[in-house]
């Protein structure tokens, strides 16, 4: 009897052992941005950190910079597979180069998702925004807004990111072609960079010896690089659109250097895509999932402020 009640206790002992080992393994997220200097991109990878640390005991996730550089992306999917990590989380930079390494991810074995720009693969989670909406509602207040037969510029994201396009596409239709009075006096790709942004800005104030009107921007970041240099050059402030509801963004429409910007919500990306990813590593679906994007002008600007107040980036 005694034997059998120490054979017993050896038996739940180790039980509880492997339990406890069991319980202290997470399953490990390789979430790689498409470029940390980008402030969108470094807003959204610090969501997704504090979304895991914050909500997920059994999850870990190391942070990768991508640098806007298609190589360094695929790189760092390779690596995510050779170190056996069991999910990749990708904000893609260039969704025809990012797809092909992230195809061989799934083929070796992982669970993969995008969060912000879309890759079409049903193997393949997504969270996004509509771009098209998100410039289109812009234009609404553009249209009135913007003074007849104004001079503008036009700053773009990476050539073939879907973004970049069908932000682009809604200004065409939404605001240009109902304005054929509007003027574009400079139009460049600056790929979400806000240093490209402002060199661009400086040559066009230079060479139309600061006759702007407004900047239409497709997202923050370029917009307060053009911002900036508008600044500088002793402008005063100009109209300028931007996407993405940033910190920085929303302070400059409070001090009204800025005109409006819609919100691509990164709490609502990060909370979403890592919840995606988390489901689809307990054998959920892949799935497409959107948020909204709602217009930040000076009228709603304050509550947006306090968001960011709370999230702890103001």
């Amino acid at each position: 009897m005694l034997k059998s009640v120490k054979m017993l206790a050896v038996v739940l002992a180790a039980t509880m052992l492997f339990g406890a080992a069991m319980a202290g393994e997470k399953y490990k997220m390789a979430y790689i941005a498409r470029a940390q200097g980008d402030s969108f991109a470094a807003w959204l990878a610090n969501a997704i950190r504090e979304e895991v640390e914050n909500k997920y005991p059994d999850m870990e996730v190391t942070v990768f910079d991508g640098q806007s550089n298609n190589e360094t992306i695929a790189s760092h999917i390779e690596n995510a597979v050779v170190n056996k990590f069991d999910a990749i989380l990708l904000q893609p930079f260039d969704t025809e180069a990012n797809r092909y390494p992230m195809e061989q991810a799934v083929e070796a074995g992982l669970t993969a998702a995008c969060v912000n720009v879309q890759i079409d693969d049903p193997r393949f989670g997504n969270v996004d925004a509509t771009p098209y909406d998100q410039a289109a509602v812009n234009t609404k207040g553009a249209l009135t807004q913007i003074p007849q037969n104004a001079n503008v510029v036009v700053l773009l994201g990476p050539a073939g990111n879907p973004h970049a396009l069908a932000r682009r596409e809604a200004w065409q239709k939404e605001f240009f072609d109902k304005r054929p009075d509007v003027k574009i006096i400079g139009e460049q790709i600056a790929n979400w960079n806000k240093d490209e942004a402002m060199r661009y800005m400086e040559d066009w104030i230079q060479a139309s010896g600061g006759k702007i009107d407004a900047i239409i921007s497709m997202n923050d970041n370029m917009c307060a690089g053009a911002i900036e240099a508008a600044k500088d050059a002793k402008l005063g402030n100009l109209l300028a659109y931007g996407v993405d509801g940033t910190a920085e963004a929303c302070l400059l429409i409070q001090e009204g250097a800025m005109t409006s910007t819609s919100l691509q919500s990164a709490y609502d990306l990060a909370e979403a895509s890592v919840k995606l990813v988390h489901d689809m590593l307990q054998g959920g679906e892949p799935k497409v999932i959107m948020i909204d994007c709602p217009l930040i002008t000076k009228d709603n600007v304050e509550q947006f402020i306090e968001m960011h107040k709370r999230a702890g980036a103001l």
